[in-house]
């Protein structure tokens, strides 16, 4: 299947790239607080599993797939090895605490969508990662087939994709477990020796102050984000702008000539420039250098940050040079 395209709107100025992430990252704080308050940061375990039809497959499929992997059961009422396979996967896609949404079509409802993805015969299962569609296995597959699928498919989302998943309020797991709390710890003071490491231009301290805070709290974003940053600063700061552009465009095949390039037109706010160069080299190369490009496209979307449209265009577009 070839899914629709989505439009994209949204232009953001990068031109401060400072200013920006600080922003981003202020907004990120405050969805991790809401997510641990059982906030809308956060999705509860039942929202993970979720009915499809052609009218919402756009939004429910294609648009979150650009965040998490989305698995589609197709079933029907009458298929009996559907009914032993959905109350499988709707457990597994609980258990597996966002890592993948599960969207169940009926196909006699929704004819439209099984021909075009090709179904059969049901039960049937695909993944959409980053828009594209995948198949995963037809009939009433054993449960440790079902999970060495899910685990192959949630690796490769993250890997290629930076598909981390959907966070899940802990406050509605079953059994009334209570919420995970904040990790406690200097993050204050750490965070603004960052951000006054940045300001002196310091930008080896700042990697190394953000390190500290994510060696102790992995998952903080605000220092992701901010070493992401500092990252971009560094590799950039000794780089002669019109040497680097010049050399990419005279070796397009050259893979770390197109890395710094697509470096320096993140930094200057050029971002589709810095995605879309990147992509085009991923699809032009094979093997390690092609690996190369796409992981350096995938901290670039760090900088940017997982919610700006032209990040899940590019995850998309990424996908189909992959696939």
């Amino acid at each position: 299947m070839q899914p629709r395209n989505m439009s994209m709107s949204g232009v953001v100025d990068l031109a401060a790239v400072k200013a920006a992430q600080e922003a981003k990252a202020k907004a990120e704080q405050a969805r991790a607080q809401a997510a641990r308050e059982g906030g809308a940061g956060a999705v509860s375990p039942a929202d993970l599993v979720i009915d499809v039809d052609e009218a919402t497959f756009e939004r429910d499929v294609l648009q979150r797939s650009a965040e998490v992997p989305v698995v589609i059961d197709f079933w029907a009422e009458w298929c009996q090895p559907c009914k032993q396979l959905s109350p499988v996967l709707e457990r597994l896609a609980v258990e597996y605490n966002g890592r993948f949404l599960l969207a169940k079509i009926d196909v006699d409802a929704n004819q439209l969508l099984m021909q075009q993805f090709g179904v059969q015969g049901i039960p049937a299962v695909f993944a959409v990662v980053a828009g594209q569609a995948l198949p995963l296995f037809q009939g009433a597959a054993g449960e440790a087939q079902i999970r060495q699928t899910l685990d192959q498919l949630v690796q490769v989302a993250e890997e290629r994709f930076g598909l981390t998943g959907l966070t899940v309020d802990p406050d509605a797991e079953a059994g009334g477990q209570t919420a995970r709390q904040a990790p406690v710890g200097p993050y204050e003071s750490l965070l603004n020796a960052a951000s006054q490491a940045l300001d002196a231009g310091d930008l080896g301290g700042a990697v190394q102050a953000y390190k500290n805070v994510l060696a102790d709290d992995p998952g903080n974003p605000e220092a992701k984000l901010g070493l992401a940053q500092a990252e971009l600063l560094q590799r950039v700061q000794d780089l002669d702008p019109q040497r680097v552009r010049k050399e990419a465009a005279e070796k397009p095949a050259d893979v770390q000539a197109q890395i710094a390039a697509a470096d320096l037109d993140l930094v200057g706010g050029h971002v589709e420039d810095a995605f879309g160069r990147l992509i085009d080299t991923v699809r032009r190369t094979a093997g390690e250098d092609r690996d190369t490009a796409r992981l350096r496209l995938l901290e670039l979307f760090e900088v940017i940050g997982a919610e700006d449209p032209r990040v899940a265009g590019a995850r998309r577009a990424l996908a189909r040079a992959l696939f």
